[in-house]
């Protein structure tokens, strides 16, 4: 038989930086088998207090608005300045086979060649937010691996982005050049959590429309209540170039001096200890959840009770409190 266990040196070897092994380790943490479950928490556990924190950026927009195009000449510009740039790209998965494309390596192929960034795609398996759900796993393994930059592209799904604000220091939503009709599309919830908005492809026939749409969304964002624990000029609004590279610097510079700001005044450290409160939440619920559909007896009679609901006899109330009851009991 073949020796599937993990080599006792993996930590160290992902806290050296070695690519192949933070890989390896994605792989571990995205796996939904009960031992490699156990392996990756282990191996996270390994890895706690290693003191290593990269900027995590999070980046969302509607398909087609050029993330990847972005991602790579934005990534490009930090390995140029000497940092090393993990990428997440998550990509959607099939509700009916549960595949994906996977295609983020092949777009972004200039800054998969290079020794200072890594790329990982990812399958969402339909998980709200347009994140896996262990993507948050593969952020804490890049920033043991010594990035300092990581951004975490999502599938762009609109409304659900909260999930993504809850893994990262900043929030940054790409939008393509658009008229009036167009903004109104753009809902409030997911302006209210973006710290910068980038409007792309800021070049040729469209850099006059991606001034103005720029203009629009700078002064929707003045109508937005300011946060009470940021700067007063933020949240901001830029248009940028992912083709011509125009305005990546500045967007740059934005998000670092939002990001040090926030360090300077406490604000870094206090979202990290809450999203850390929000995820070990979410793991127990998962728990729950997979305590839940793991064991056949508990299975058979959600079976019954979800018939008995849909016939009428009784409430979706008492059928789940009866339940949670045989949980707790």
């Amino acid at each position: 038989m073949t020796d599937t266990r993990l080599p006792a040196d993996l930590p160290d070897r992902i806290l050296a930086g070695e690519r192949r092994a933070l890989a390896r380790a994605v792989t571990l943490v995205e796996s939904t088998r009960p031992d490699h479950r156990a392996e990756a928490t282990a191996l996270l556990e390994t890895l706690q207090g290693h003191g290593r924190q990269a900027l995590r950026i999070g980046l969302s927009g509607t398909p087609g608005v050029g993330k990847s195009t972005f991602t790579e000449s934005f990534g490009m510009m930090l390995v140029d300045q000497g940092l090393k740039v993990a990428v997440l790209a998550v990509d959607p998965s099939s509700t009916r086979s549960g595949g994906s494309i996977l295609g983020d390596k092949t777009r972004m192929e200039q800054l998969s060649r290079q020794k200072n960034a890594f790329i990982r795609p990812s399958p969402s398996l339909s998980h709200l937010g347009g994140v896996s759900r262990r993507t948050r796993e593969a952020v804490a393994l890049c920033e043991a691996a010594g990035f300092d930059v990581v951004i975490i592209e999502t599938v762009g799904v609109g409304q659900s982005e909260t999930m993504v604000a809850e893994m990262c220091d900043l929030f940054v939503l790409l939008l393509a050049p658009a008229g009036g009709d167009e903004l109104q599309g753009v809902k409030r919830g997911i302006m209210e959590i973006a710290d910068l908005i980038l409007v792309n492809k800021a070049d040729g026939d469209l850099k006059a429309t991606a001034t103005r749409t720029c203009a629009d969304y700078a002064g929707a964002l003045r109508l937005l209540r300011k946060r009470a624990r940021d700067p007063q000029d933020f949240p901001k609004a830029l248009t940028v170039s992912a083709v011509e590279g125009d305005g990546l610097e500045r967007a740059w510079d934005e998000m670092q001096a939002l990001a040090a700001w926030r360090k300077g005044h406490g604000v870094w450290q206090e979202r990290r200890a809450e999203q850390s409160r929000h995820w070990f939440e979410q793991e127990v619920r998962s728990g729950l959840l997979a305590r839940l559909t793991g064991d056949p007896a508990m299975r058979a009679r959600m079976a019954e009770l979800g018939a008995a609901v849909a016939r009428g006899e009784t409430s979706p109330d008492a059928a789940a409190a009866e339940i949670l009851a045989g949980l707790t009991g």
